[in-house]
Protein backbone atom coordinates (compact mmCIF):
# COMPACT_ATOMS: atom_id res chain seq x y z
CA UNK A 1 0.00 0.00 0.00
CA UNK A 2 1.26 3.23 -1.04
CA UNK A 3 1.66 6.24 1.57
CA UNK A 4 -1.06 7.60 -0.64
CA UNK A 5 -3.05 4.99 0.42
CA UNK A 6 -2.51 4.97 4.16
CA UNK A 7 -3.02 8.43 4.11
CA UNK A 8 -6.54 8.42 2.03
CA UNK A 9 -7.26 5.59 4.55
CA UNK A 10 -6.55 7.18 7.51
CA UNK A 11 -8.46 10.53 6.23
CA UNK A 12 -11.73 8.07 5.59
CA UNK A 13 -11.04 6.42 9.42
CA UNK A 14 -10.58 9.57 11.22
CA UNK A 15 -13.76 10.75 9.12
CA UNK A 16 -16.42 7.85 10.34
CA UNK A 17 -14.64 7.52 13.65
CA UNK A 18 -15.34 11.39 14.64
CA UNK A 19 -19.00 11.19 12.96
CA UNK A 20 -19.53 8.46 15.64
CA UNK A 21 -17.87 10.13 17.83
CA UNK A 22 -19.84 13.43 17.69
CA UNK A 23 -23.35 11.55 17.89
CA UNK A 24 -22.69 9.95 21.10
CA UNK A 25 -21.36 13.19 22.30
CA UNK A 26 -24.16 15.32 21.84
CA UNK A 27 -26.23 13.19 23.58
CA UNK A 28 -24.60 13.93 26.95
CA UNK A 29 -23.61 17.12 26.42
CA UNK A 30 -26.47 18.82 24.89
CA UNK A 31 -28.44 19.72 27.95
CA UNK A 32 -25.75 21.51 29.36
CA UNK A 33 -25.02 23.77 26.04
CA UNK A 34 -28.76 24.39 26.13
CA UNK A 35 -28.37 26.04 29.64
CA UNK A 36 -24.91 27.84 28.40
CA UNK A 37 -26.67 29.07 25.41
CA UNK A 38 -29.81 30.50 27.48
CA UNK A 39 -27.71 32.37 29.96
CA UNK A 40 -25.16 33.96 27.03
CA UNK A 41 -28.48 35.29 25.64
CA UNK A 42 -30.37 36.63 28.76
CA UNK A 43 -29.78 40.20 28.08
CA UNK A 44 -32.54 41.80 26.92
CA UNK A 45 -35.62 40.46 29.68
CA UNK A 46 -33.39 38.96 32.50
CA UNK A 47 -35.29 35.54 32.79
CA UNK A 48 -32.51 34.04 34.79
CA UNK A 49 -31.02 34.22 38.35
CA UNK A 50 -28.03 31.65 37.99
CA UNK A 51 -27.56 28.31 35.98
CA UNK A 52 -29.74 26.47 38.63
CA UNK A 53 -32.91 28.95 38.09
CA UNK A 54 -32.56 29.05 33.99
CA UNK A 55 -32.59 24.68 34.39
CA UNK A 56 -35.01 24.79 36.94
CA UNK A 57 -37.63 27.37 34.63
CA UNK A 58 -36.56 25.59 31.53
CA UNK A 59 -38.07 21.84 33.37
CA UNK A 60 -40.85 23.50 35.27
CA UNK A 61 -42.24 25.52 31.34
CA UNK A 62 -41.17 22.96 29.45
CA UNK A 63 -40.60 19.43 31.44
CA UNK A 64 -37.72 17.56 31.30
CA UNK A 65 -37.37 17.12 27.91
CA UNK A 66 -37.04 21.35 27.03
CA UNK A 67 -33.29 21.02 28.23
CA UNK A 68 -33.07 18.86 24.56
CA UNK A 69 -35.29 21.49 22.62
CA UNK A 70 -33.29 21.97 19.13
CA UNK A 71 -31.18 18.75 20.05
CA UNK A 72 -32.09 16.82 16.48
CA UNK A 73 -30.31 19.58 14.54
CA UNK A 74 -27.55 19.80 16.86
CA UNK A 75 -27.30 16.11 16.31
CA UNK A 76 -26.74 16.16 12.90
CA UNK A 77 -24.47 19.30 13.64
CA UNK A 78 -22.58 17.59 15.36
CA UNK A 79 -22.17 14.50 13.59
CA UNK A 80 -21.11 16.60 10.84
CA UNK A 81 -18.91 18.94 12.54
CA UNK A 82 -16.97 16.13 14.63
CA UNK A 83 -16.55 13.99 11.62
CA UNK A 84 -14.89 17.06 9.40
CA UNK A 85 -12.74 18.02 12.03
CA UNK A 86 -11.00 14.89 12.63
CA UNK A 87 -10.95 14.18 8.97
CA UNK A 88 -9.61 17.44 7.80
CA UNK A 89 -6.83 17.30 10.98
CA UNK A 90 -6.41 13.74 9.68
CA UNK A 91 -5.62 15.06 6.01
CA UNK A 92 -3.35 17.84 6.98
CA UNK A 93 -1.03 16.17 9.49
CA UNK A 94 -0.71 13.76 6.56
CA UNK A 95 0.10 16.31 4.56
CA UNK A 96 2.57 17.98 6.82
CA UNK A 97 4.53 15.02 7.78
CA UNK A 98 7.72 14.89 7.09
CA UNK A 99 9.70 12.23 4.73
CA UNK A 100 10.53 9.80 8.16
CA UNK A 101 6.98 10.14 8.79
CA UNK A 102 7.22 12.82 12.17
CA UNK A 103 5.83 16.36 12.22
CA UNK A 104 6.52 19.29 13.96
CA UNK A 105 5.11 20.62 16.21
CA UNK A 106 4.25 23.87 14.24
CA UNK A 107 2.47 22.05 11.93
CA UNK A 108 0.49 20.10 14.18
CA UNK A 109 -0.80 23.47 15.49
CA UNK A 110 -1.59 24.39 12.08
CA UNK A 111 -3.28 21.18 11.32
CA UNK A 112 -5.19 21.96 13.87
CA UNK A 113 -6.19 25.30 13.28
CA UNK A 114 -7.06 24.10 9.19
CA UNK A 115 -9.54 21.54 11.14
CA UNK A 116 -11.22 23.98 13.00
CA UNK A 117 -11.73 26.18 9.99
CA UNK A 118 -12.72 23.29 7.80
CA UNK A 119 -15.68 22.42 10.52
CA UNK A 120 -16.95 26.23 11.05
CA UNK A 121 -17.66 26.62 7.00
CA UNK A 122 -18.62 23.07 6.83
CA UNK A 123 -20.73 22.60 9.75
CA UNK A 124 -20.49 24.54 12.71
CA UNK A 125 -22.00 27.94 11.40
CA UNK A 126 -24.90 26.87 9.48
CA UNK A 127 -26.23 24.74 12.32
CA UNK A 128 -25.25 26.54 15.52
CA UNK A 129 -27.37 29.21 13.92
CA UNK A 130 -30.27 27.18 13.28
CA UNK A 131 -29.93 26.04 16.95
CA UNK A 132 -30.26 29.17 18.48
CA UNK A 133 -32.58 30.55 16.76
CA UNK A 134 -34.96 27.67 17.98
CA UNK A 135 -34.15 28.04 21.25
CA UNK A 136 -34.82 31.59 20.94
CA UNK A 137 -37.96 31.06 19.56
CA UNK A 138 -39.06 29.13 22.71
CA UNK A 139 -39.33 32.53 24.11
CA UNK A 140 -41.73 34.13 21.97
CA UNK A 141 -45.33 34.44 23.34
CA UNK A 142 -46.87 32.49 19.62
CA UNK A 143 -43.58 30.70 18.51
CA UNK A 144 -42.98 31.18 14.80
CA UNK A 145 -41.50 27.80 13.86
CA UNK A 146 -43.21 24.54 14.61
CA UNK A 147 -40.68 22.44 14.38
CA UNK A 148 -37.09 21.48 13.14
CA UNK A 149 -37.44 21.44 9.34
CA UNK A 150 -40.45 24.64 9.25
CA UNK A 151 -37.65 26.48 11.47
CA UNK A 152 -35.13 25.74 8.88
CA UNK A 153 -37.54 26.49 5.82
CA UNK A 154 -38.60 29.76 7.34
CA UNK A 155 -35.10 31.05 8.36
CA UNK A 156 -34.26 30.35 4.49
CA UNK A 157 -37.01 32.01 3.20
CA UNK A 158 -36.74 35.14 5.37
CA UNK A 159 -33.43 35.60 5.44
CA UNK A 160 -32.19 33.24 2.40
CA UNK A 161 -28.66 31.26 2.76
CA UNK A 162 -26.70 34.73 4.52
CA UNK A 163 -29.27 34.17 7.36
CA UNK A 164 -27.44 30.71 8.63
CA UNK A 165 -24.13 32.20 8.05
CA UNK A 166 -23.85 34.52 10.51
CA UNK A 167 -20.93 35.12 12.55
CA UNK A 168 -19.37 33.24 10.16
CA UNK A 169 -15.80 35.18 10.59
CA UNK A 170 -16.49 34.69 14.29
CA UNK A 171 -17.02 30.89 13.88
CA UNK A 172 -13.94 30.49 12.13
CA UNK A 173 -11.36 32.27 14.24
CA UNK A 174 -13.19 30.45 17.37
CA UNK A 175 -12.92 27.39 16.10
CA UNK A 176 -9.59 27.51 14.08
CA UNK A 177 -7.95 28.89 17.59
CA UNK A 178 -10.00 25.91 19.82
CA UNK A 179 -8.72 22.79 17.15
CA UNK A 180 -5.56 24.97 17.23
CA UNK A 181 -4.76 24.84 21.25
CA UNK A 182 -6.74 21.33 21.56
CA UNK A 183 -4.57 19.23 19.31
CA UNK A 184 -1.54 20.84 20.24
CA UNK A 185 -2.08 20.57 23.99
CA UNK A 186 -3.09 16.73 23.30
CA UNK A 187 -0.12 16.12 21.31
CA UNK A 188 2.28 17.77 23.48
CA UNK A 189 0.98 15.78 26.64
CA UNK A 190 0.73 12.72 25.08
CA UNK A 191 4.01 13.09 23.72
CA UNK A 192 5.66 14.09 27.23
CA UNK A 193 3.81 11.02 28.56
CA UNK A 194 5.27 8.67 26.11
CA UNK A 195 8.72 9.83 25.64
CA UNK A 196 10.84 8.56 22.51
CA UNK A 197 8.69 5.55 22.45
CA UNK A 198 6.15 5.88 19.58
CA UNK A 199 4.71 2.36 20.38
CA UNK A 200 3.13 3.62 23.56
CA UNK A 201 -0.42 3.52 24.25
CA UNK A 202 -1.82 6.47 26.75
CA UNK A 203 -3.95 4.86 28.99
CA UNK A 204 -8.05 6.21 28.30
CA UNK A 205 -8.26 7.78 31.78
CA UNK A 206 -5.22 9.25 30.82
CA UNK A 207 -6.33 10.98 27.75
CA UNK A 208 -9.17 12.17 29.17
CA UNK A 209 -7.52 14.08 31.93
CA UNK A 210 -5.49 15.50 28.82
CA UNK A 211 -8.64 16.57 27.06
CA UNK A 212 -10.23 17.95 30.35
CA UNK A 213 -6.63 20.12 30.43
CA UNK A 214 -7.24 21.08 26.64
CA UNK A 215 -10.06 22.43 26.95
CA UNK A 216 -9.95 24.33 29.66
CA UNK A 217 -6.96 26.30 28.33
CA UNK A 218 -9.25 27.07 24.94
CA UNK A 219 -12.34 28.13 27.60
CA UNK A 220 -10.11 30.45 28.81
CA UNK A 221 -8.82 32.23 25.67
CA UNK A 222 -12.24 32.39 23.49
CA UNK A 223 -15.14 33.00 26.04
CA UNK A 224 -15.58 36.23 25.04
CA UNK A 225 -15.45 35.05 20.63
CA UNK A 226 -17.86 32.53 21.99
CA UNK A 227 -20.16 34.73 23.11
CA UNK A 228 -19.77 37.85 20.65
CA UNK A 229 -20.67 34.41 18.22
CA UNK A 230 -24.13 33.52 20.08
CA UNK A 231 -25.33 36.81 19.67
CA UNK A 232 -24.57 36.99 15.98
CA UNK A 233 -26.25 34.27 15.19
CA UNK A 234 -29.32 34.82 17.82
CA UNK A 235 -32.56 36.08 16.76
CA UNK A 236 -31.94 39.91 17.45
CA UNK A 237 -28.45 38.96 14.85
CA UNK A 238 -29.96 41.97 12.66
CA UNK A 239 -29.22 44.47 15.23
CA UNK A 240 -25.47 43.97 14.28
CA UNK A 241 -23.69 44.61 11.23
CA UNK A 242 -20.15 42.84 11.63
CA UNK A 243 -18.45 40.97 14.61
CA UNK A 244 -16.98 43.97 15.62
CA UNK A 245 -19.72 45.74 15.94
CA UNK A 246 -21.64 43.34 17.81
CA UNK A 247 -18.93 43.27 19.95
CA UNK A 248 -18.79 46.89 20.28
CA UNK A 249 -21.82 46.89 21.42
CA UNK A 250 -21.40 44.70 23.90
CA UNK A 251 -18.76 46.61 25.69
CA UNK A 252 -20.65 49.58 25.39
CA UNK A 253 -23.94 48.94 26.96
CA UNK A 254 -23.39 45.75 29.23
CA UNK A 255 -19.55 45.95 30.12
CA UNK A 256 -16.49 44.15 29.87
CA UNK A 257 -17.96 41.07 32.25
CA UNK A 258 -20.77 40.77 29.59
CA UNK A 259 -18.14 38.65 27.75
CA UNK A 260 -17.53 36.13 30.04
CA UNK A 261 -21.17 35.32 30.65
CA UNK A 262 -21.79 31.50 31.07
CA UNK A 263 -17.96 31.47 31.43
CA UNK A 264 -18.33 28.72 33.95
CA UNK A 265 -21.01 26.69 32.58
CA UNK A 266 -19.18 26.47 29.55
CA UNK A 267 -15.76 25.47 31.32
CA UNK A 268 -17.82 22.44 32.34
CA UNK A 269 -19.29 21.77 29.30
CA UNK A 270 -15.74 22.11 26.93
CA UNK A 271 -13.74 20.06 29.62
CA UNK A 272 -16.28 17.23 29.41
CA UNK A 273 -16.67 17.67 26.00
CA UNK A 274 -13.35 17.22 24.86
CA UNK A 275 -12.57 14.93 27.47
CA UNK A 276 -14.83 12.47 25.82
CA UNK A 277 -14.42 13.35 22.20
CA UNK A 278 -10.45 12.35 22.27
CA UNK A 279 -11.43 9.30 24.60
CA UNK A 280 -14.14 7.97 22.38
CA UNK A 281 -12.40 9.04 18.93
CA UNK A 282 -9.40 7.48 20.20
CA UNK A 283 -10.37 4.41 21.06
CA UNK A 284 -12.80 3.80 17.91
CA UNK A 285 -9.34 4.42 16.24
CA UNK A 286 -7.24 2.03 18.40
CA UNK A 287 -9.63 -0.79 18.64
CA UNK A 288 -12.32 -0.67 15.97
CA UNK A 289 -10.88 0.87 13.04
CA UNK A 290 -7.07 -0.33 13.65
CA UNK A 291 -7.49 -3.07 11.58
CA UNK A 292 -10.38 -2.67 9.11
CA UNK A 293 -10.04 -2.07 5.62
CA UNK A 294 -11.80 1.28 6.17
Amino acid sequence: MTPKDKGDRKVLKGAVAGGITGGLDVLFNYPIDFVKTQLQMDRYEKKYDSTIDCIRKTIKRHGFFGLYRGMSILLLGSVAKVASRFGAYEFYTHKFKEEDGSITMLNTFMSGLLAGATEAVVAVTPLETIKLKIINDMHRARPRYNGLLHGVWYILKREGIRGIYRGVSATVLKQGTNQAIRFFLMVTQKDLYAGSDSTVIVPMPLVGIFGVISGAATVLKNTPMDVIKTRMQGFKSHKHKNTMDCAAEILREEGPGALFKGSVIRMARVCIDVALTFMIYESLMEYVFANLWL
